[in-house]
């Protein structure tokens, strides 16, 4: 084993405690998203549909209406696992579920309140191997206009269980459908709203994800640290581009569906293999390892390795693009308006994977410049470090 990796492996060993120390929460953060479908119901009446994720749905309820039985009832049935359970908890304690509802989402009419009433059952499904508590209610609203305003302040962060929770807004109403996100920046949607606006939340939210999202981070990182050049950092991002942009567009609008309980294992394994490449890279070349931190200046070809690696991007790529689609949750039919929308979404990811690059890559490139043995070593401890990272989420996704 060279110096260098000996190093690095060194190093990777004293920060492993506070690696396991994050678990697996961490790949995306604390977070949790709403999805809502709104139609237009009887004259002067509008449908929503609204999923909330079940076990933080009751501790929010009962905390909010000091419905301690609720909170007992609801944390057995989730332990128990069993939807029948679950939703029976929550029907028996439908007025605190309503009660924090109402105080946190609302829907109003050219500007005055719309009222609103549960329509059947509480219904419990999965959503990514979580499982949503599903309430369907209809609004009275007294003034009818043109158009409507939407806003949720569910889960705010001043709770104290979760930090930044999106609502995902899907609508066919006042002659207008699409898609819109909300947070804690943008709580309101209007369905009169410029198509730009509707745009922009989709680029902020793609953006958003892929910063808050650690392992699509680390997968990135760790493809920075284990390219020499320029040019080949440029095709493993576009490989992992184009790969994932396939799968987000197939996925999110419905063409295919993989469990999340398969694709979350394999993105974390992606983070280990991508970033042990290096490392094996660097334990195949032995005393020569020092040659892997200098970009040369000669000419530029892909060796059977290089088409290798590649590859492996590409396809891992493919998995990494189911994810950020199970991120979005847009169950949606066919339209311009939702492709769009998608395609914003991805190119808010692409804006800041590509601003990563330009602001890692050149400060990577300098240090191995000035010293190569220093830059083996620094990304040797970065790649460690990753797939460590990478090996312990796989094991505790699987």
């Amino acid at each position: 084993m060279s110096r260098p990796l000996r190093a690095a492996v060194l190093a990777v060993v004293a920060t492993a405690i506070a690696l396991v120390s994050a678990g697996p929460a961490v790949a995306h953060g604390f977070s949790s998203t709403v999805y809502v479908h709104v139609t237009k119901g009887e004259p002067g009446h509008v449908r929503t549909a609204l999923e909330l994720e079940y076990d933080l749905f009751v501790v929010s309820a009962a905390d909010a209406g000091r419905d301690d039985a609720l909170f007992t009832d609801g944390t057995t049935a989730f332990d128990g696992g069993d939807p029948g359970e679950q939703a029976t908890a929550l029907e028996e304690h439908v007025d605190s579920a309503m009660a924090y509802i109402n105080n946190g989402f609302s829907i109003s009419s050219s500007g005055t309140a719309c009222t609103p009433a549960k329509v059947g059952a509480v219904t419990v499904g999965q959503r990514e191997g979580v499982p949503y508590a599903g309430l369907t209610l209809d609004w009275v609203c007294p003034q009818r206009g043109n158009s409507h305003e939407v806003r949720s302040v569910l889960f705010p962060d001043s709770e104290g269980y979760v930090k930044s929770t999106k609502t995902i807004i899907t609508y066919d109403l006042d002659g207008r459908s699409g898609s819109a996100a909300l947070d804690g920046n943008q709580p309101s949607f209007s369905t009169a709203q410029a198509w730009y606006q509707r745009f922009w939340e989709f680029f902020r939210l793609g953006a958003e994800h892929l910063l808050t999202g650690i392992d699509h981070i680390l997968f990135l990182l760790a493809l920075i640290a284990g390219s020499r050049r320029l040019r080949e950092i440029v095709l493993a991002a576009t490989s992992f581009t184009l790969a994932h942009s396939v799968t987000f567009m197939l996925a999110a609008l419905g063409v295919v569906d993989v469990p999340g309980a398969v694709v979350e294992p394999i993105i974390a394994l992606s983070v280990a293999v991508v970033a042990g490449w290096y490392l094996f890279r660097i334990w195949r070349r032995g005393d020569h390892a020092t040659d892997l931190a200098t970009s040369g200046d000669g000419h530029f070809a892909l060796d059977r390795a290089g088409w290798l690696r590649l590859a492996v991007v590409f396809c891992f790529g493919l998995v990494h693009g189911l994810g950020f689609a199970g991120a979005l949750g847009i169950d949606e039919a066919w339209s311009w308006t939702l492709l769009w929308s998608l395609l914003v979404f991805n190119v808010g990811i692409e804006a800041v994977q590509l601003g990563l690059i330009a602001i890692i890559f050149p400060l990577l490139m300098l240090l191995r410049r000035r010293s190569p043995r220093a830059g083996l070593w620094a990304t040797g401890l970065v790649s460690g470090g990753v797939s460590l990272m990478g090996l312990i989420w796989f094991v505790e996704r699987v």
